[in-house]
């Protein structure tokens, strides 16, 4: 595991270990270093120093967090001959067309100078692909996931929900009840890319839930939250008119015509290699526990606030 102690990568890890497996972290032991006290960690630098690395070999790496191409060809090139499978997580970012869902053939963005930021993220990790499969070839897996989603989140993009229906009163909803949601259980993720590096399951994969409507979605929050909140639906255009981000500006929100596809993407491909989602109520359940265990997030997260939610209602009721 590169990396192996943060949200995917300590996921990963943890289904690893509960199938039986035995793991090497190699990382810079600053996050979480005692989360896996019987693990072996190597320490190292993927940017600069990978010699710990050497004269090892091991049957598949897992790389959860590589977003710079020259970092990547790094990994490669120290791991190159060293492992029998290298499995590259990259990101639905990389698709340069996000306005109509697209299968795993379709056009990937170039890295080029200049790019604004939304589109260098993506590009780089497809940069990054590119470098992971000319090295491995039918060894290499390379797994897009969209949100990522459940326990350890980073984000309060998810947790967000669950939580706010459990505050109660009135709660405003985005958009419109039809408009799609899609996301992946952290631990359904694992799973999959734990059997990637086990069965040789190479190829490109989408790799996320099925799309729902957003109504469903929140009918799941309301029920596991248990309380009876009142909600109120607020369509995007009004959401845009009072100056609301169009990116998450209320999680999970996205109302960029340049990203219209993004909550409907194909995942047949990785469904019939045998992806299994857990229910719904499983995942915001789970997530709910967890983040009251923690007491909340850490600051005011992502997205709307109680302030700024109390205001869009106040000046969208009026």
């Amino acid at each position: 595991m590169l990396g192996g102690t943060r949200f995917l990568g300590r996921a990963v890890v943890e289904a690893a270990l509960a199938d039986g497996h035995q793991v090497t972290l190699f990382n810079r032991g600053r996050t979480d270093p005692g989360l896996f006290p019987g693990v072996e960690t190597v320490i190292g630098d993927r940017t600069a120093d990978l010699s710990g690395l050497a004269r090892r070999r091991w049957d598949a790496v897992v790389d959860v967090a590589g977003y710079d191409p020259q970092v990547v060809r790094r990994s490669v090139d120290a791991l190159r001959g060293r492992v029998g499978r290298y499995v590259f997580v990259s990101s639905l970012s990389v698709l340069a067309d996000q306005r109509t869902p697209q299968d795993e053939s379709g056009e990937l963005l170039v890295l080029r100078a200049g790019m604004p930021p939304e589109d260098a993220y993506g590009a780089r990790k497809a940069a990054c692909e590119g470098v992971v499969l000319d090295a491995f070839a039918e060894r290499a897996s390379v797994v897009r996931p969209g949100m990522i989603v459940g326990p350890h989140d980073p984000t309060d993009r998810f947790a967000y929900w669950p939580r706010r229906f459990a505050r109660g009163g009135r709660v405003l909803l985005p958009g419109d009840p039809a408009d799609a949601a899609q996301f992946i259980d952290v631990r359904d993720l694992a799973h999959w890319i734990v059997g990637c590096a086990t069965e040789d399951r190479g190829g490109v994969f989408h790799v996320t839930g099925r799309p729902m409507p957003f109504g469903t979605f929140f009918e799941a929050c309301r029920a596991v939250a248990g309380v009876a909140a009142e909600t109120l639906w607020v369509p995007s255009e009004r959401l845009l008119a009072a100056g609301v981000d169009p990116w998450m500006g209320v999680p999970m929100w996205i109302a960029d015509p340049a990203c219209a596809a993004i909550n409907r993407v194909d995942v047949s491909r990785a469904l019939a290699a045998g992806l299994t989602l857990r229910p719904l109520a499983s995942t915001l359940a789970d997530t709910l526990a967890w983040d009251t265990a923690r007491g909340g997030p850490p600051h005011d997260g992502e997205g709307l606030g109680e302030q700024e939610e109390r205001r869009l209602l106040r000046i969208l009721t009026a």
